[in-house]
């Protein structure tokens, strides 16, 4: 079995990643297991400069193939806001009631609530990139949290297409439409076709 490390202490994005490859002949470990590997600042202008960043350093720090998101919403009435800020629009150690509490009182009177989720997701091996991958779902800003599932902004995000929001949807449809789910399952398929044949990958 193809072995990879997830390069994340997120339980949810952890929990995210191994349903969706659920069936696959992969196998996923996280930086949970690695309590010694340094937190990566994400100081990068883009999605992909932030997922590069965290798959190099990763994958240097445990001699594994690795893989690393970097996904965020971005909001058309705040010009592309929170963006790659998002996990830190309220400040660094905010919760996710917090952040949501900030976007929801910046959007107050704001007609436009159109916004997408978008993720970039990078693979590293032996000290570079050998991919990455985006993923991006349509929606709108509600105007009140909805659902506990999920995590993040979901419960303020209604995708196209739904009348719920990602708090209120099953992981199961979230998993088939999410931009996570859409970048992952290209980088899974890459990983199953490409890099399990590549000598310096254990499997």
């Amino acid at each position: 079995m193809f072995q990879i490390l997830a390069a994340t202490k997120n339980k949810h994005k952890v929990e995210e990643y191994k349903e969706l490859l659920a069936g696959k002949d992969v196998e996923i470990s996280s930086l949970l297991e690695f309590p010694d590997c340094p937190d990566i600042e994400e100081d990068g202008s883009t999605f992909e400069e932030n997922a590069r960043k965290k798959a190099l350093a990763a994958s240097d720090s445990t001699e594994m193939p690795a893989f690393a998101d970097d996904s965020g919403l971005e909001v058309a009435a705040l010009n592309g806001e929170p963006g790659v800020k998002s996990a830190r629009y309220a400040g660094k150690n905010a919760s996710n009631e917090e952040r949501i509490a900030k976007l929801l009182e910046n959007m107050k009177g704001k007609e436009d609530r159109r916004a997408r989720f978008v993720c970039v997701i990078a693979v590293a091996n032996n000290g570079e990139i050998i991919e990455t991958f985006r993923g991006e779902v349509s929606g709108k800003i509600t105007e009140a949290p909805r659902g506990t599932n999920g995590f993040g902004y979901d419960p303020v995000f209604m995708p196209d297409g739904y009348d719920k929001t990602f708090g209120e949807l099953s992981s199961e449809i979230k998993n088939k439409i999410s931009h996570r789910a859409k970048a992952a399952r290209e980088a899974i398929d890459y990983i199953e076709t490409e890099l399990s044949t590549i000598e310096d990958f254990d499997l």
